[in-house]
């Protein structure tokens, strides 16, 4: 036992050297197994091979045979102990590494820059948002599974260390290589994330490095081409830069990179790189600070270190170092452990090794560097090394779940500076006429195109301002998207004078909401904000941060970042404006919400078999969990013709009887809300005309539940047709309008406007059914789009657009839509050979809506998936959506409710709900409290307030002719319903 407690007790205070703490961050877990393979592996090597150990050398994957075979012989000959990795791709760095690896006789310490992420240095691999817009996230917890994940990709790919996180203090926004590296200016800011940061990564098995000691933060020049110089006195430095460090240290860190820089406060010799000087790395680092990681020395490549001018170690005159090693060789007996990416390897270990023979480098001193490396590779696996598997690694670096944390920082990043009048999110939908102007010099489709999900948005841009003023007086509220490149942290972010200029021109004369998709100091350049109502920094002009800003400014995600640094005169440190979102729908991944990408891809191959199998032409197939579209795709084309339009995302469908829960129903449930009916009022209350009728007592309820000895249909167009030829009667139709042939039905076809009289009518006199069942029947919408034009004195197709359509940004639903659309964006339905004799195209498929000129109770609206699922999601929130409250939550309760279910009746009132057997309109995996619809064209919509889902399915399976229904024969729609079910994961 006394062994044992005297072994721990040395293998806690060896390699401390000249600190003051006991404190070692590279001891693992079984620190005795760890000292013994550390001391066993030392007194095996020669001496040469000991200072090769104290050499991390530059490799890249991308660079050829010839330079792969010179790294493999200097780890061969030369025992060098770790690889820096730099450009290249996983597959070759893989393979690569291996082979190093293979031919090292101590297995190779691996490093990379992969401050956000393997995508610093390799293609293929994952990018996650610069540190500058980590800072402007409230959690650290995001923070930290940052720096986990990272840490995962890192381990995945064989690498043991990430040169990161930067810990420098953003103070000067000049600073040429720092900048978006850096977490903000607030040195509390900074550590908390910081901190956070090397939590999550070291929790994963990769070691952290803190950069760059003692703090780059606060030059205008860059350490990669001279010495760059920080002025400040000791005390600030030691208050504000080596803060940092302290807590880092406190918590745990592995390693820190000492940076090659000029601080005359710490380092009396003039010019003098930090890297080099004892005093900074072993008085300040190791003993004040109490560091006992590993020190690795910023790349000796660096002309901050590389071109260093002073006197050799042994005195001689003020020369140029020569590249023979001394550089090396004077930044070891400052006290680093690690030289990182010598100039001449070779020439520095013979220097070394000449510098031991002569006693300028003691025994104790390498045995105190060597050991603390052997530790590290100890702690992260390397006493029992095995090879990096690339089976899959592509797909392992670049995983849906890194996707879902990308999402969530940027939500919690994007920063609201100014928003008067409180002008976002944007609401009341109808009164806003949206244009977006793009400033910069990259992309901003994705930003655009995000935009156009919730609203009509142009895009307008014009060769002059004033063409672009002139153009902007159609529109009321003006976004402005500052987009620069998302390459680099690196890039440029600044406005050109021209697009200043452009700016507040614009700005003068409308309303504005400029968001800035550039580092933040981009806004030091605005000399006033007097005319912008709204001002926005979404800091990345990425894919996501484009879609994720977008559903900001219309209310999809709340406002949440603060500001990470002080930028220009208006906007402070720490500034940021909050607000909840509307709940509207935003635009996500299956992870975030509970479900899996994977599985979801079987979606695809239903989807896919029905087109091929020429089921339906096309697909649009949208599925939305917990407010967030999760998966929205398009299959086929329009028709069946080689050179058909591919279905897009804004093509809109003829949804047939999915009309009655978007367009009828609704009206209804404000109407009884509003006191007007009631699911009690009677058929004669709400027509007096049919007070003598057979149907005068029917119920509404009975009615919208289908239970009311109603016909299924009436064939009201058969009538119409002469009876010899099966042609459209000249008594009812004309190819022209006219005065008293005014109702469109079809393209050149006109029917007589009294005939929809005719047909309310027919309703009215025809029988009831024998007995009173469940038969689901169009004919109560006919009667109650009477009812609700009479009471509103004003037809069904402004109405739903009044009172829902616009101000939901329903924008691709209408009735009639070739008064809207172009054809190409409109699905045709079938090529109509028994009434119209023509392909029906824009013009709705139902007969009986034809005849009432295309705008039916029960069926006439045309839409697309995006669109249809807001109104269903409006639904699913009781009535809630985008900041306005349609109905109380009561009042889907009651119309989602099956009251004859006792009956064998499983309707709601207006709404489909789940069979009561085994066959019905579901997959039999939903919740009894889900309700929809289907229509015959092939649609389908479906919520699910248990599961939050929402799933939308958009099809014209009737083209080129209705036929038999393949697709409801298949289970098509509900075979798809039960995968997404299977989908999800919690």
């Amino acid at each position: 036992m006394r062994y044992i407690f005297f072994l721990v007790t040395f293998i806690f205070t060896s390699y401390t050297g000249f600190s003051q703490t006991v404190s070692n961050p590279l001891l693992a877990k079984d620190a005795i197994k760890q000292q013994k393979w550390v001391d066993s592996v030392y007194t095996s090597m020669s001496l040469e091979e000991k200072i090769g150990q104290l050499f991390m050398v530059q490799a890249f994957s991308n660079k050829g045979l010839k330079h792969e075979n010179m790294i493999s012989q200097l780890v061969s000959n030369y025992g060098i102990g770790g690889i820096i990795f730099s450009k290249g791709d996983p597959l070759k760095q893989a393979r690569f590494n291996n082979e190093l690896q293979a031919v090292s006789k101590v297995p190779l310490l691996v490093g990379m820059d992969a401050e956000w992420g393997l995508s610093m240095r390799l293609d293929s691999t994952y990018a996650f948002p610069w540190n500058m817009t980590l800072g402007a996230i409230k959690d650290e917890k995001l923070v930290e599974k940052t720096g986990y994940q990272i840490g995962e990709h890192c381990k995945r790919l064989g690498v043991h260390f990430n040169f990161a996180p930067v810990v420098d203090i953003n103070t000067n926004p000049k600073n040429p290589i720092i900048g978006n590296r850096s977490f903000g200016e607030d040195r509390d800011n900074v550590t908390r994330k910081a901190l956070a940061f090397m939590k999550g990564m070291q929790s994963a098995g990769v070691l952290a490095n803190a950069k760059h000691f003692p703090g780059h933060g606060d030059t205008e020049s860059d350490s990669h081409k001279t010495l760059p110089t920080v002025s400040f006195d000791e005390k600030r430095i030691d208050s504000v830069e080596l803060y940092p460090y302290r807590k880092l240290i406190k918590g745990g860190l592995s390693s820190v990179m000492v940076a090659h820089l000029n601080v005359p406060s710490l380092e009396s010799r003039a010019g003098f790189p930090s890297s080099l000087s004892k005093h900074i790395v072993t008085d300040i680092l190791k003993e004040r600070l109490g560091f006992n990681g590993l020190i690795f020395t910023d790349a000796l490549t660096m002309k901050g270190a590389a071109d260093y001018v002073a006197k050799g170690v042994d005195g001689n005159t003020t020369h140029t170092m020569p590249k023979g090693g001394e550089i090396d060789l004077m930044a070891f007996l400052a006290g680093n452990d690690v030289m990182l990416m010598s100039e001449n390897p070779e020439k520095a270990i013979a220097r070394f090794v000449s510098a031991y023979n002569n006693n300028i480098i003691t025994e104790e001193r390498l045995s105190h560097s060597v050991k603390k490396i052997l530790q590290a590779k100890f702690k992260v696996g390397l006493n029992d090394y095995k090879p990096i598997d690339s089976k899959n690694i592509i797909r392992d670096l670049n995983r849906p779940i890194d996707d879902a944390l990308y999402e969530e920082l940027i939500e919690n990043a994007i920063t609201v500076l100014k928003n008067k009048s409180d002008i976002i999110p944007l609401q009341h939908l109808e009164t806003k006429k949206i244009a977006y102007v793009k400033l910069g010099d990259d992309s901003g489709t994705h930003f655009f195109k995000e935009l156009q999900k919730y609203a009509k948005v142009h895009e307008v841009s014009a060769n002059n301002l004033d063409e672009l003023l002139n153009k902007l007086k159609a529109y009321n509220t003006v976004i402005v998207g500052f987009h620069r490149s998302n390459e680099s942290p690196w890039k440029a972010y600044k406005f050109s004078d021209k697009e200043l200029v452009w700016l507040y021109e614009i700005a003068r004369t409308n309303t504005v909401i400029l968001d800035a998709f550039v580092k933040p100091y981009a806004l030091s350049d605005l000399k006033t904000i007097e005319n912008f109502e709204s001002i926005i920094m979404s800091y990345q002009n990425s894919k996501i941060a484009q879609q994720k800003s977008a559903q900001l400014i219309f209310g999809a995600i709340e406002a949440k970042g603060v500001l990470p640094v002080s930028s220009g005169e208006f906007f402070k440190e720490g500034d940021g404006i909050t607000f909840s979102s509307l709940s509207r729908l935003g635009y996500s991944i299956p992870e975030r919400v509970g479900m899996s990408s994977e599985k979801l891809k079987k979606l695809d191959s239903v989807a896919n078999h029905a087109v091929s199998e020429q089921m339906t032409p096309g697909i649009q197939l949208l599925v939305a969990r917990k407010g967030q579209v999760i998966y929205n795709k398009n299959f086929g084309k329009h028709t069946y013709q080689s050179k058909s339009e591919p279905v897009k995302f804004n093509d809109i469908y003829d949804v047939a009887s999915l009309t009655k829960i978007l367009a009828t129903l609704p009206l209804v449930m404000e109407l009884e809300e509003q006191g007007v009916i009631s699911l009690n009022s009677k058929l004669s209350e709400l027509l007096p005309e049919y007070k003598d009728s057979n149907k005068a007592d029917i119920t509404l309820k009975q009615m919208l539940s289908h239970y009311a000895r109603l016909k299924p249909w009436i064939p009201f167009y058969y009538a119409t047709l002469d009876s010899v030829t099966k042609q459209p009667d000249p008594k009812y139709y004309q190819k022209e309008p006219s005065q008293h042939f005014s109702i469109k039905v079809a393209k050149e076809l006109y029917m007589r406007n009294d005939y929809k009289d005719s047909i309310q009518d027919i309703i009215k006199e025809t029988d009831l059914l024998d007995r009173l069942r469940y038969r689901y029947s169009d004919l109560p919408y006919y009667i109650l789009k009477k009812f609700i034009e009479r009471h509103y004195d004003k037809p069904l197709d402004e109405l739903v657009q009044d009172h829902f359509y616009q101000s939901l940004g329903a924008n691709y639903t209408t009735y009639n839509p070739n008064n809207l659309f172009s054809g190409k964006n409109i699905v045709p339905t079938e090529i109509d050979d028994y009434y119209r004799y023509q392909e029906v195209h824009g013009y709705v498929h139902d007969m009986g809506a034809a005849m009432q000129g295309g705008v039916g109770g029960h069926a006439g609206i045309f839409s697309n998936a995006n669109d249809v699922a807001k109104i269903m999601q409006m639904y699913l929130q009781k009535g809630f959506y985008g900041g306005k409250r349609y109905f109380k939550p009561e009042t889907l309760d009651l119309f989602n409710t099956c009251y004859y279910c006792g009956d064998d009746n499983r309707r709601g009132v207006g709404f489909d709900k789940p069979q009561l057997g085994d066959v019905g309109p579901t997959c039999g995996c939903v919740s009894m409290m889900s309700f929809g619809h289907s229509g015959f064209t092939g649609t389908y919509a479906w919520a699910d307030p248990e599961t939050e889902i929402v799933y939308i399915f958009m099809a014209n399976r009737t083209y080129p002719h209705a036929g038999k229904n393949v697709l409801l024969r298949e289970n098509i729609r509900t075979e798809i319903q039960r995968l997404i079910y299977e989908a999800i994961e919690e």
